[in-house]
């Protein structure tokens, strides 16, 4: 079974032949430790994880040290993560809003990426592309105190913000499904780790018509949706589900997430994606405890298929390369289909690592 197969086969609720396993984000400090000299599509190939992860090729111009602007008009700050932090939107009210020109999801060039992937990995490799739902793009247009703020205040303002993401995602996914991705996921996070950044009531009319509408036009070209979202979603989750999401993702720990809990409740519905520790297991605990906890991610959720094994989050700066190695490692010994975990005595498994 090919990567690609296996990955699609995970994202239909199947089982392949062992589980998946691919990150968002695998810092670039993590990577020079395990493979040195090489970029995240090389240590992708290397390391042979099943999907390879682009998006659509948005320009930047510097405006000052460590600043950036984007074509859509956002300053980021750079980090010493490998994404830039958005520090300041184009849109502080409704006549801005009126007069914003999003970019151009037709533009030349904008799909260079994904056709170099295509070209090299298509069949052998998932190949996934990040757009975005209804959250993200509102959240750094407006700002994320101003876009909770007009929640109440400008209520106009809000749907226009995510009706305009919805529909310039839905014509990105035209032109990525074209082009030849496989899978969609979404990057936006609905709650921290103590409660959704708004009230089930608000993201019942603000943001979950728009979901639905997303999702089911990514599936209308074919493209099977992961979405994550961070934090304690427990009171909006019937709500991401009923939009018809292929696969949930982290599944956050450090929120009170249960990998086990999710997979019985909503396990016929959608694939799962996580979710080792990210924040403290994979930062700051043992290659023994990541082999346990990969286990038991195995154990709670691998049963029946669609599981794609990862990290609660990233593999971002701070964890250490020998823990991922580890979880890594830990998924190619004990993700085998049938599951067979009790095979491994445990003394021998510790060896093994």
């Amino acid at each position: 079974m090919t990567s690609a197969e296996r990955v699609m086969r995970v994202l239909g609720r199947q089982e392949p032949d062992r589980i998946p396993h691919f990150e968002w984000i695998i810092d670039r400090k993590v990577r020079e430790a395990i493979c040195p000299g090489g970029t995240m599509e090389e240590f992708t190939v290397r390391m042979g994880l099943d999907a390879i992860l682009t998006a659509p090729d948005i320009a930047k111009e510097p405006i000052a040290p460590n600043r950036f602007r984007n074509e859509w008009g956002v300053v980021l700050q750079t980090t010493a993560e490998e994404h830039g932090f958005p520090i300041e939107g184009p849109i502080h009210g409704l006549d801005d809003f009126r007069r914003y020109e999003p970019p151009n999801p037709h533009a030349p060039g904008r799909y260079q990426s994904l056709q170099q992937l295509v070209k090299r990995y298509k069949g052998d490799l998932a190949i996934g592309v990040h757009l975005n739902d209804v959250f993200s793009i509102p959240r750094y247009l407006l700002g994320f105190e101003r876009l909770m703020m007009a929640l109440i205040d400008e209520p106009d303002l809000v749907r226009g913000l995510v009706d305009l993401s919805v529909q310039i995602n839905l014509a990105m996914a035209r032109e990525v499904a074209r082009r030849g991705a496989d899978f969609v996921f979404t990057g936006d996070d609905y709650a921290s780790a103590e409660r959704p950044f708004m009230s089930p009531k608000a993201f019942r009319e603000f943001f979950l018509p728009g979901l639905k509408r997303v999702v089911a036009g990514f599936h209308e070209v074919g493209l099977p949706v992961i979405k994550h979202t961070d934090g304690n979603i427990r009171p909006l989750v019937e709500m991401i589900l009923d939009s018809g999401i292929d696969c949930l993702d982290p599944i956050d720990p450090i929120a009170g997430m249960d990998i086990g809990e999710m997979k019985a409740l909503y396990g016929s519905r959608i694939a799962l994606k996580g979710n080792v520790d990210c924040a403290h297991t994979l930062t700051f605990g043992s290659e023994r405890q990541i082999v346990d906890e990969t286990r038991e991610v195995i154990r709670k959720a691998a049963r029946g298929g669609g599981l794609i094994l990862s990290s609660s989050n990233s593999i971002h700066s701070a964890v250490k390369p020998g823990n991922y190695l580890a979880m890594w490692n830990a998924i190619r010994m004990y993700g085998k289909y049938p599951i067979q975990l009790d095979r491994w005595e445990d003394a021998g498994a510790a060896e093994a690592f």
